[in-house]
């Protein structure tokens, strides 16, 4: 599979979060950057029914922050989600132009039942469950979201004007909160939840799993886990008694107290009481005995997602207007339209395949695809020394579409596509940047291994699978025909495939 790096935004009541993440099927989902900034969109919001100036002119920066961060790691898609603060706010189109100006991409004001299945997505991909029934909660700054789900699969889903930050602004004016507040609050929370809680009062739940930064206090709070190994509460575990001692804790105290009691940080204290007491009720009405932390949440099911629907993974292939190009130069220097179009079809697979190994952006897929239609067009001018006539032809030749950088790859790549790998005292290598000089080194043996695939131009390899081996890199030839010549020739590409990425190379036919 192609490199597959996400990047998610989460634009809650209570904070604007990122993640970074790199994923790869049958692999846990690989963290490049992550960073979470508080800045209460939701306060304003459910006081005054409108994000204030200065608000979003935070909210701004900080994305702008994240922007420049994610697009360090060549991100290949990006979804920026606001929810329910903004799903409130009167002048959220006003927030939605500036934030989606600053990040590059349109900011989407996502349904409470969106935002529960990507919740859902994110804690099966990290935590699955299979052949559990489950009760999924997430209390976020200004909604919750409870998600029942069976064998990984949502059975309903309901989300509740019940975040802390909403919450603490209606209910709790007086620090420590006043008991009548509490109890007002509580008989909130009971009428909200009580239809959903009625329609599975019969239902059996085997586990409930708290997602949010409130049940990732609440789980450190009882357990005595400090806020800077707030990883080491993954998957442990809260007691409805210990969720009501706590309660009774943070009720009494006031925000000094609060600030100082383990595992709650000094933000976290100011709608703790609000966040806590939402999680009791949903325990204490569903009659659940316990709940479970799951650090993953709507980031890892947006992350999760965009790689479920291999979004941004055309950027690796051609556009078409960009094969019409290479495509049409091909024919006019008598290259054969069957044979380029299959060379092209197996250097797209091992460019995939093989990404783990090389590790490039996926937009040099097509600079490797754009080669392959004209690698061999040096022969219009010579059969003798002809791959550096395909060079000098494509130098020389107008590529709409393509850069004048990524011209030069692509020559340069027609150049190496036989005889000797480059060198520095090579004139057109020479020229080339460092980055440009390891983009042609790595996806020369991906482009002769993929002309040796086709090279009795009959088509008879249908397609490949790489597998990135610990001791070597396999490659297995798929065809309902004999392939005997194919195999010696891709064999013979052995040595330089060594010597570019130090692993030898096996190429075998698939059983």
């Amino acid at each position: 599979m192609l490199m597959s790096r996400y990047a998610a935004i989460d634009i809650g009541s209570n904070s604007i979060r990122m993640l970074t993440a790199e994923v790869h099927p049958g692999e846990p989902m690989k963290v490049l950057a992550a960073s979470r900034q508080v800045l209460r969109l939701g306060s304003s919001v459910f006081r005054a029914g409108r994000l204030s100036p200065e608000a979003i002119d935070a909210s701004c920066a900080v994305l702008a922050a994240m922007a420049d961060e994610y697009r360090r790691h060549e991100v290949i898609a990006v979804r920026a989600v606001g929810t329910a603060a903004l799903r409130d706010a009167s002048n959220r189109a006003e927030f939605l132009e500036r934030a989606s100006a600053v990040l590059g991409t349109p900011v989407e004001v996502i349904s409470g039942l969106e935002e529960a299945r990507l919740i859902h997505l994110g804690v099966a991909n990290a935590w699955p469950n299979a052949g559990h029934r489950i009760m999924i909660t997430d209390i976020g700054g200004g909604s919750a979201e409870m998600i029942v789900s069976e064998g990984n699969r949502i059975v309903e889903a309901y989300s509740k004007p019940l975040g802390a930050v909403r919450l603490t602004e209606l209910f709790l004016k007086n620090d420590p909160p006043d008991p009548r507040e509490i109890q007002r609050m509580r008989r909130y929370i009971q009428e909200r939840i009580a239809g959903a809680a009625a329609r599975f009062a019969t239902s059996r739940i085997d586990r409930m799993i708290a997602t949010s930064a409130t049940a990732a206090a609440t789980v450190c709070a009882v357990n005595r886990v400090r806020r800077t190994k707030r990883d080491e509460a993954d998957r442990r575990p809260a007691t409805l008694p210990q969720i009501r001692r706590l309660l009774r804790d943070i009720s009494t105290q006031d925000l000094a107290g609060r600030q100082h009691m383990v595992g709650i940080g000094p933000k976290r204290a100011e709608i703790i009481v609000a966040g806590v007491a939402v999680l009791q009720e949903v325990m204490e009405q569903f009659r659940l005995p316990r709940l479970y932390y799951s650090s993953a949440g709507l980031r890892e099911g947006i992350v999760t997602d965009l790689a479920h629907r291999k979004v941004g993974h055309d950027v690796a292939r051609l556009d078409p207007d960009q094969r019409r190009v290479v495509h049409s130069l091909g024919q006019r220097y008598g290259m054969s339209g069957p044979h380029v179009r299959k060379v092209a079809q197996l250097a797209s697979m091992l460019f995939a395949g093989m990404q783990p190994l090389h590790q490039l952006a996926p937009a040099h897929g097509q600079l490797l695809e754009a080669a392959a239609y004209l690698y061999n067009i040096g022969h219009f001018v010579n059969e003798a020394r002809h791959h550096r006539h395909s060079y000098y032809l494509v130098m020389n030749s107008d590529l709409p579409g393509f850069t004048e950088p990524e011209r030069v790859i692509i020559a340069n790549l027609c150049r190496y596509h036989r005889k000797s790998v480059p060198q520095l005292s090579h004139e057109g290598f020479e020229a080339l940047d460092l980055e440009a000089r390891n983009t042609v080194l790595l996806l020369i043996p991906l482009l002769r291994l993929a002309v040796a695939l086709d090279q009795s131009q009959e088509q008879r390899v249908e397609r490949v699978e790489t597998f990135v081996r610990p001791n070597a890199i396999e490659v297995e030839i798929h065809a309902q025909r004999d392939t005997d010549i194919e195999q010696w020739h891709a064999l013979r590409i052995a040595d330089t495939f060594r010597e570019v990425y130090g692993s030898p190379l096996e190429v075998r036919t698939a059983k």
